[in-house]
């Protein structure tokens, strides 16, 4: 993260932004011809597979690794005992957001201790995958096992506040929410739970891994291969200029990517120790063992309110977990801070520390659960007012910031729910808990407000324009999926006034100018901001290399006065195109840079991203919000959810491909449906292990379980951000469970507070 752009004062013509294009990479990726890590072809590959603790806390006592050195095929066994020596992970700081990077503070294999149960305590290294696995079981580990603390919800008592950060603030207490809320006409005050998650990409984690003396390449699924290049420079100490990164094809992520695990760490050291390139696809049960997942939480949410509605106290306090080697918080009560005006507010956050592989970011962190709890409080609320659900949001749309009086960016709320109700016929709903009724279904339709912030990061970019007219745009973001480079291809071309097709986007590539990691839907925006002042800076310097000819008919021209159109410079009738200004000039091509990848550019840039973060802080709320429209039909005798119609209508500022947009919010509604009917994933408390770490066990929705998801939104520019555009990528998810927990109790009369809304839970 380097350079950080304010939107520039341009008025760019849209002819492709907008528009449903399809992505570039679509051909090659529904064809099969996407290369993805685990298929980079290497001579002499191996294969490495990692040896998991089956205690939660320890020390190795002893490694018996000669049944495994036996079996025909293997290279290496490597355990703590013949590692080399790596440097531990460097501490974290906000102010250099590469430290986030390590998923642990674990230095894997240079320790005899054992912190979690399915820590990687041998790696082994083979010709074959199959060899390599079946070697990997014959090792056999002998521990002294210690103590360890692992119960989630036994521990929840010994919570302890959550420290706060300058991006993620923990806590807010205006006024006396508690007196409020018992001193209020109507109140609830209710106790949630929602249980860990895995992300479950459809491309498990996998590293391909090369050295070449004191130079690496690495091929990884990887979110942020920038943070992944300086942590792999400072884990073997070599330059990071020796160290190159590619991700072009990610097969999904959802931040399950974005920081680096054991098998990235430990591909790299046996390529190292072997002297041949080596290959780690881990298994779906090595990932939920080693990749860090969504915190289980514990919420408390209490809203009092006089007897129109008006909210006098909003009450929202949460406990997650992280491990004791690591992991980051989730912001729970993010949302809190912003969707309801209330008098009085009080938002906190603890945590409990254990012996578990560390939590990590999983779509919408916090707001994706902290939605869920708030939502289905607001509507337990309005049942006890008998206000319409719709109708009591409505009434406590607050007009600036609750806690501080800080404008919205933008905020069209109010509108999503207008639309939203007239189009999913919520008026022909009728108010009363198992009114509705289609035969043997019961019938329910509920509400849920979405919300996810918006923050904006640094990028570097490259565009250069050549004499053909086509445009090559280089920056090092990376695709998981999402329609990055097809989106800044058509922004692009709107920019420079040419062809979609005559625009291609490179990425994916640590030797690229460096960009943002994929999270926090802040990349498209990033980008963008950097993209459209790099497009101004190219078309000054082509208005000047027309001006020095003398002949051009630009001349005189002031850039403010001319469009970018038909791949040229003009004005009314008058101008010249790009191809003629480089052919005059004698250039064959003309770059334009933004940002610097220099140590002192890089630091130049995270200071005007703390600069303009700080600014905007002060200034703007921004985020993404809609509203989530849900029917569900239960069955009466067997209990059975069924999801049949959804509508979203968000705001999301200016859409970029209307086809991509749809795709990523309906995306995010797919995974909260997940996330309410269930998705769980099981923790032994005596033992620490994950008990159904696999596809089988672990129940994701199949297409069977989706109905048809309709999506809108109001495309309207926010005017602060670049193009007008905020991130759609997780404020989907957001809302979701919550919607479907009101519908589920607008049939059932059942109120379901902890997920997942399960069978057993409506008998």
């Amino acid at each position: 993260m380097t350079q950080v752009q304010n939107p520039p004062k341009v008025d760019v013509p849209t002819r492709y932004v907008g528009r449903s294009i399809d992505r570039v990479d679509g051909v090659v990726k529904t064809t099969g011809q996407a290369e993805f890590t685990a298929e980079v072809p290497y001579p002499d590959i191996t294969h490495a597979a990692m040896v998991h603790s089956t205690i939660a806390r320890g020390r190795i006592t002893a490694i018996d690794t000669a049944a495994a050195s036996a079996v025909r095929g293997v290279i290496a066994v490597i355990t703590h005992e013949t590692a080399p020596p790596m440097k531990p992970p460097v501490p974290v700081n906000m102010v250099n957001m590469e430290t986030l990077a390590s998923g642990s503070t674990v230095n894997y294999l240079n320790t005899d201790e054992v912190f979690w149960n399915g820590q990687p305590v041998a790696v082994v290294v083979a010709d074959t995958p199959y060899a390599a696995h079946e070697a990997a079981a014959l090792v056999r580990v002998t521990y002294d096992e210690l103590p360890s603390t692992l119960d989630f919800h036994a521990e929840v008592p010994n919570s302890v506040p959550q420290p706060s950060s300058m991006i993620m603030p923990v806590g807010a207490d205006k006024g006396d929410a508690e007196a409020a809320l018992a001193a209020a006409a109507v109140s609830v005050d209710l106790r949630f739970s929602t249980p860990m998650h895995h992300h479950n990409a459809i491309e498990p984690h996998a590293t391909t891994a090369s050295w070449d003396g004191d130079r690496l390449t690495v091929h990884d699924a990887a979110q942020a291969i920038t943070w992944l290049q300086k942590h792999l420079a400072h884990k073997f100490s070599v330059p990071v200029e020796g160290i190159r990164v590619i991700a072009p094809f990610v097969g999904g992520g959802f931040g399950g990517k974005g920081m680096i695990w054991p098998g990235t760490i430990l591909t790299v050291m046996a390529a190292r120790v072997t002297g041949r390139p080596v290959r780690m696809v881990l298994t779906r049960e090595a990932v939920y063992r080693t990749v860090g997942a969504r915190t289980p939480s514990v919420q408390r949410v209490a809203l009092g309110a006089d007897a129109d509605g008006h909210l006098t106290s909003l009450i929202h306090t949460s406990v997650t977990q992280t491990g004791n080697v690591g992991g980051m918080p989730e912001p729970v009560t993010s949302q809190s801070r912003y969707v309801y005006a209330a008098d009085n507010i009080l938002l906190k956050q603890d945590v409990v520390r254990l012996d578990q592989v560390s939590n990590t970011p999983m779509r919408a962190p916090g707001e994706a659960i902290g939605t869920y709890a708030l939502e289905v409080a607001v509507d337990e609320l309005a049942a006890k007012l008998g206000v319409d659900p719709i109708e009591l949001r409505l009434r406590n749309e607050p007009k600036t910031d609750p806690l501080h009086g800080k404008k919205f960016s933008q905020r069209r709320l109010t509108e999503a729910y207008a639309r939203g109700a007239e189009q999913f016929g919520w008026a022909d709903r009728t108010p009363e808990p198992g009114s509705m009724r289609d035969g043997k279904w019961l019938v329910g339709m509920g509400v849920a407000t979405a919300f996810f912030p918006q923050l904006q990061l640094g990028a570097n970019v490259v565009v250069r324009l050549s004499v053909d007219g086509t445009v090559v745009v280089r920056s090092g973001f990376q695709e998981m999926g999402m329609g990055g480079a097809t989106a800044q291809a058509q922004i692009t071309a709107d920019a420079l006034g040419v062809p979609y097709e005559s625009v291609r986007v490179e990425y994916g590539d640590t030797t690229m100018p460096i960009a943002p990691m994929a999270g926090g839907s802040t990349q498209t925006a990033s980008v963008a901001a950097s993209l459209l002042t790099a497009c101004e800076k190219l078309k000054k310097s082509l208005l000047g290399l027309a001006k020095k000819s003398g002949s051009s008919p630009l001349t005189g021209r002031k850039l403010e006065d001319l469009t970018a159109r038909d791949g040229g410079l003009f004005a009314g009738g008058v101008g010249e195109t790009y191809a003629e200004i480089l052919a005059r000039a004698g250039r064959p091509s003309i770059d334009a840079t933004v940002g610097s990848d220099t140590k002192l550019g890089q630091l130049a840039g995270n200071l005007r991203f703390m600069s303009k973060f700080m600014l905007d802080q002060r200034r703007w709320v921004k985020a993404s919000s809609g509203a989530q429209f849900c029917e569900v039909r239960v069955d009466s005798e067997t209990g059975e959810v069924r999801v049949s119609r959804w509508l979203g209508v968000f705001d999301v500022g200016t859409v970029v491909n209307a086809k991509m947009a749809r795709s990523q919010l309906r995306g995010g509604i797919v995974m909260g449906i997940g996330m309410a009917l269930s998705e769980e994933t099981l923790v032994d408390p005596r033992t620490g292990r994950i008990m159904n770490p696999s596809l089988s066990e672990y129940h994701l929705p199949v297409h069977a379980d989706i109905p048809r998801i309709d999506v809108e939104y109001l495309d309207d520019p926010d005017p602060t951000m670049p193009l007008g555009l905020r991130g759609i990528g997780e404020v989907g998810i957001t809302g979701v469970a919550g919607a479907i927990a009101n519908a589920v109790h607008h049939a059932t009369g059942r109120r379901v507070r902890d997920l997942p809304i399960t069978l057993d839970k409506l008998l």
